[in-house]
This record gives C-alpha cells, structure tokens and sequence, in this order.
C-alpha cells in the first residue's frame, strides 16, 4: 500500500475502508427490516436536523414571549423547558412534533407500533442531556433511540 492509499482510508474513515475490502453494510435500515426508501424507511440526518431546529426554534419563541415576559437571562433554560415537554408530550401523543411533521418524519417503535408514552418521556429527557442524540450507530439511530427501542421514520 502507498502513502496515499494509506491516508486515503484514514481519512475516510474505517467504514470506507472496510468497504473497500469487500464488506457490505447494506443501506440505513436494513438490520430492521425497513424499506431503502420512501414512506417507513429511516429518516435522513438532514430531515431530523432541520425538524430539532424547527422545534427549537418555536420552543424558544413560546419561552420568550409567553414565559420569560422579556427576561433575556432565563430564556435558554426555559426553552430547553419548554422543549422537554412540548417534546414528551407529542411524541408519546401523535409520535411527532411539529418540526417533525413539517420534514416528513414520525417516530415509531422498532416493531412498527407507536412509541408507548413512558418510552417517549425517557427518549425525550434523554435529548435534553444532549450527548445521546450525538452517538449513532449505523442505521443514524441515536442512543437515545436505541435505548428506548424508537426509530425515526418518513412518513
């Protein structure tokens, strides 16, 4: 192997590499029995991004004009607030935000079923500690995902 080969795979990274020694991953979803593509497949990153975004957005709008009443200094923790619970209660409800359905996405159990409420609390709350939702495995399903057995779905 030259020195270019040799940092070509260290800067692509080990998933890289080991494809180009012949192991196929299959697509995002596929341990799970989901389709490639299309309605219940997995969520691209980019649609579940914009939707927190959304979310967050509103939720710190609501934070500030409704609750802060114009108080700065106590806007981000009553955003992250308003965030826990605007997201315990649609997920485990309807099994999406409003961000998430304005990108598409739903949030289901692993088996196709809704997200039990109890699961949904834990997921969320589980967000809110941040470091979870920055940890994925290979189908980009968080660890908060894997631990309370959820999977983001378009819908």
């Amino acid at each position: 192997m030259d020195m270019r080969q040799a940092i070509g795979s260290w800067l692509s990274g080990p998933r890289a590499a080991a494809e180009d020694m012949g192991v196929d991953f299959g697509y995002r979803g596929q341990r799970l029995g989901l389709p490639e593509e299309g309605p219940g497949s997995v969520a691209p990153l980019g649609r579940r991004v914009g939707a927190i975004f959304l979310d967050w957005g509103m939720c710190g709008l609501i934070a500030y004009g409704l609750i802060a009443q114009g108080q700065v200094a106590d806007v981000p923790n009553l955003t992250l607030l308003v965030f826990t619970v605007m997201v315990a209660l649609t997920v485990g409800t309807v099994g999406m935000t409003p961000g998430k359905r304005i990108f598409g996405v739903r949030v289901v159990h692993i088996s196709g079923q809704r997200l039990s409420f109890p699961r949904a609390v834990l997921r969320t709350l589980l967000i809110a500690l941040l470091l979870p939702p920055l940890i994925w495995d290979r189908d980009t399903r968080g660890l908060h995902d894997r631990f309370t057995g959820a999977i983001q779905i378009r819908i």
